[in-house]
């Protein structure tokens, strides 16, 4: 009797070999550039997601409209830290449990799309996960009790930056000076006012900013845009969607007339 010999891929030394190879030389490609990574985990990043993955400043301040992608960039990067990086720690941090859990969460989404990764995850809550490389991704409340014990932070993400206590932004930097690490801030505007309005507006040379309107993301319709803007008002729109650092709407004077008197060498103080 006949039988037909059909070939199995799965023992077949040279089809397993060629696909080792294969998968080293795709780690080797995202080693250098986190946009691999992210065309392999099924993503294909706009142009200014693009140059934030490759970026190599080591402050970064992502002034983004809602919907833009700045969550999904930026857990590609906290991933991309852990893969690559052996004994990495990366920090996510935001005014809440639950929203660092939401960018926590694409982090591990990522992790979960990509097949026969060799970096494996050692141990996974929640709230953290675990590299056999020995790097660490932890996701942390906006409490400053909870963060002081962190050091050595090769990556510092802050989500929902303009939120955030300046309090807490001043007791997490610290957390960098000895490893050099990175700090990358995400977030829509909140007002003339926070440590995010200060350094996007005062801080010098030392940021990469990169500010991305609701209009120039491809995935929301001008349609759907100018239908929201008469749902939600002026005022709204323009800070959630064109990314302008509007007055609060309880603030009784602007913060231009307030600059101007602080800066006017012609203003007298009353007492002297």
């Amino acid at each position: 009797m006949y039988y037909e010999k059909h070939s199995d891929s799965s023992s077949n030394p040279l089809l397993i070999q060629a696909a080792r190879n294969l998968l080293a030389r795709q780690r080797e490609a995202e080693r250098s550039d986190a946009v691999a990574l992210a065309r392999r985990v099924g993503i294909n990043p706009d142009a200014w997601q693009a140059d934030v993955l490759r970026s190599t400043e080591r402050q970064v301040a992502l002034l983004c409209s809602r919907q833009a992608g700045k969550s999904t960039v930026t857990s590609l990067l906290a991933l991309h830290e852990a893969l690559h990086r052996p004994g990495a720690l990366v920090l996510l941090l935001s005014p809440s449990l639950r929203q660092s859990q939401e960018l926590f969460l694409k982090v591990k989404q990522a992790y979960g799309a990509l097949t026969g990764e060799i970096v494996q995850a050692r141990e996974e809550s929640a709230l953290r996960m675990h590299f056999s490389n020995d790097a660490r991704i932890v996701a942390l409340p906006g409490k400053e009790a909870t963060i002081r014990g962190f050091s050595g932070v090769d990556l510092l993400i802050i989500d929902e930056a303009s939120r955030v206590s300046d309090e807490l932004y001043q007791a997490v930097r610290p957390m960098l000076a000895v490893s050099g690490g990175r700090i990358v801030l995400l977030t829509t505007p909140a007002g003339k006012r926070g440590f995010f309005h200060t350094e996007w507006t005062e801080g010098g040379d030392e940021w990469q900013r990169v500010k991305i309107t609701a209009r120039e993301c491809p995935r929301i319709s001008s349609e759907w845009l100018e239908a929201e803007r008469q749902r939600i008002g002026d005022w709204w729109y323009r800070q959630e969607y064109m990314c302008e650092f509007v007055e609060t709407l309880d603030q009784v004077f602007s913060y231009d007339d307030i600059q101007r008197a602080l800066d006017d060498p012609q203003v007298k103080p009353l007492f002297g």
